[in-house]
């Protein structure tokens, strides 16, 4: 039985992060299961560090991005999550030509939840662990959801 409140496909995910950062890195998501959602980044020019690994960062990112999305579609109505904190223990090179990040729920609660997400090579070898903890808000009536961006129009935020 699927964990989510706000169930959304890969593509539609995928249609929300057009003009992000994510966009901007190569990140994909990839899959969404029943309790799991996965995304893939390449090991290029966007996303590595001067020796030709995966840029500690860009591991970070991917982890955050899994995590954020499938906290935000684990909400209850009305309700909306906030990052507080995240954590990622960089265990082997990630090498191109792509990894794949896959978050699943360590906790879903009222107040709080916590996401596991293992970031894998090609060769389903480990090359990231991490844990985001995210804040669960209930939306304000008086507040717009989402804040415009410095330098954006408004019609570029939808």
């Amino acid at each position: 039985m699927a964990i989510w409140t706000h169930p959304r496909t890969a593509e539609q995910i995928n249609q929300n992060l057009s003009g992000t950062m994510c966009e901007h890195i190569g990140l994909l998501i990839s899959e969404v299961g029943e309790d799991y959602i996965s995304a893939t980044i390449p090991v290029d020019t966007r996303t590595a560090q001067h020796m030709g690994i995966v840029h500690g960062g860009a591991s970070v990112v991917l982890a955050e991005t899994v995590g954020s999305i499938a906290a935000g579609m684990c909400c209850p109505p009305g309700y909306y999550t906030v990052g507080l904190e995240i954590n990622a223990n960089h265990v082997r090179a990630g090498r191109p030509p792509l990894l794949i990040g896959t978050a699943r729920p360590l906790h879903i609660g009222g107040s709080t939840m916590v996401w596991d997400i293992r970031i894998h090579d090609i060769d389903d070898k480990l090359v990231c662990v991490s844990r985001l903890t995210t804040a669960v808000l209930k939306q304000r009536e008086d507040k717009p959801k989402h804040r415009p961006l410095p330098g954006m129009r408004p019609e570029d935020q939808a």
